[in-house]
C-alpha cells in the first residue's frame, strides 16, 4: 500500500510561485518512489505520479488518500438519473484509472490517518527547502531538478527494508501500454457529418472497419497526457483527421448587432432634374375629369 497526497508550500520562499508538492511514499518500506512539483493539486499530476511509479516499480495494490474531489465523488453531492440507474456513484478520472489498474482505492477520513505522508511533508519542508535554497531556484522545472536529485539520497538514508522480501507491485504484462490507460476518457455521440467534437476540435472520423460513416455512435475520446487525441469505438481505435471549419451561423441578436455595426455606406448624391407640370387640358389629365 502506497500513500499519496499534495502539499501546498512555500517551496521557492518567495523567489518564486507557489507550488503544490505531489508525491507517494511506500508504507511499509518509507521509501518516496516518485514526486514532482505542480502548479496546483490537479489529476494531472496524480496520473504522471502512478505512471511513474508503474513505470519504475509495477502496480501497487493499493493507495491511501484523503477525500479530495480528485479521487471521489463528494458524498454531499445528489446522485444523477445515471448514477441511480447504475446503483453506483460515477468514478472520477482517477477513480477511474485505479479502477482499470485494478488498484484498491482507500479513503483515510482525517489527516491523522494518513499521519506517514504528513509527517514527511513536515521532512521536506525543512530539507528539501534548503536543498532548493542552495540553488536559488526560482522556478517550477528548477525545483523539479532538485528533487530529483534530492529523492535518491533521502530514500538510501531513511527508507527500510520490508519485512517480507518479496515485492508486491504486481508485474506489468507484455501487452501492457500505458498510454491506454494514462489518459483521460469522455464520451461523445458522432454527428451527423460524421464529426466529433471535443471543446475546440472537431474531429472528422475516416471510412474503416468496413464502415462508411459513424453517425449517431456513441464513441470514446481519449485525450492524452501529451494533450493529443484519439477516438475509439468497441475497444478499436478508429482514424481521424481534424475536420474542415464549419459555417458559422448567426442568431437574430448576432445579426443585429452585425448589421448596427456595419458603417453606413454614403449615399450617392440625386442629380436635380427640372420638373415640367403638364397644362390642365394636357391629354394626360382629360381622362381625369371625363
Amino acid at each position: 500500500m502506497m500513500q499519496i497526497d499534495g502539499s501546498r508550500h512555500d517551496w521557492l520562499e518567495g523567489r518564486g510561485p507557489y507550488l503544490t508538492l505531489i508525491g507517494a511514499i511506500d508504507d511499509a518500506t518509507g521509501k518516496v518512489p516518485y514526486a514532482l512539483f505542480r502548479e496546483q493539486e490537479d489529476s494531472m499530476g496524480y496520473f504522471l505520479l502512478l505512471r511513474e511509479i508503474v513505470r519504475g516499480y509495477g502496480i501497487p495494490l493499493a493507495l491511501y488518500h484523503d477525500r479530495h474531489s480528485i479521487f471521489e465523488i463528494a458524498p454531499r453531492q445528489p446522485e444523477s438519473l445515471g448514477e441511480q440507474l447504475e446503483g453506483r456513484r460515477a468514478l472520477t478520472q482517477f477513480g477511474r484509472l485505479l479502477e482499470e489498474l485494478g488498484i484498491t482505492s482507500i479513503s483515510a477520513l482525517s489527516p491523522q490517518a494518513k499521519g506517514r505522508i504528513e509527517r514527511l511533508w513536515g521532512t521536506f519542508q525543512d530539507r528539501l527547502v534548503s536543498e532548493i535554497r542552495l540553488v536559488q531556484a526560482k522556478t517550477i522545472d528548477e525545483a523539479n531538478q532538485v528533487l530529483a536529485d534530492f529523492l535518491p539520497r533521502y530514500n538510501q538514508r531513511f527508507a527500510v527494508r520490508a519485512t517480507e522480501p518479496e515485492t508486491a507491485f504486481r508485474n506489468l504484462g507484455v501487452d501492457f501500454k500505458a498510454e491506454d490507460f494514462f489518459c483521460f476518457k469522455y464520451q461523445r455521440m458522432v454527428g451527423a457529418d460524421n464529426v466529433v467534437r471535443f471543446g475546440k476540435h472537431r474531429l472528422q472520423i475516416m471510412p474503416c472497419n468496413g464502415r462508411l460513416s459513424y453517425a449517431r455512435c456513441r464513441v470514446e475520446v481519449q485525450q492524452r497526457l501529451d494533450a493529443s487525441l484519439a477516438i475509439y469505438y468497441q475497444g478499436k481505435s478508429l482514424p481521424a483527421k481534424p475536420a474542415p471549419a464549419e459555417a458559422t451561423v448567426l442568431r437574430n441578436s448576432e445579426l443585429a448587432l452585425t448589421i448596427a455595426s456595419t458603417p453606413k455606406q454614403p449615399e450617392m448624391a440625386t442629380a436635380n432634374r427640372a420638373t415640367n407640370k403638364p397644362a390642365p387640358d394636357h391629354p394626360w389629365r382629360q381622362w381625369v375629369y371625363r
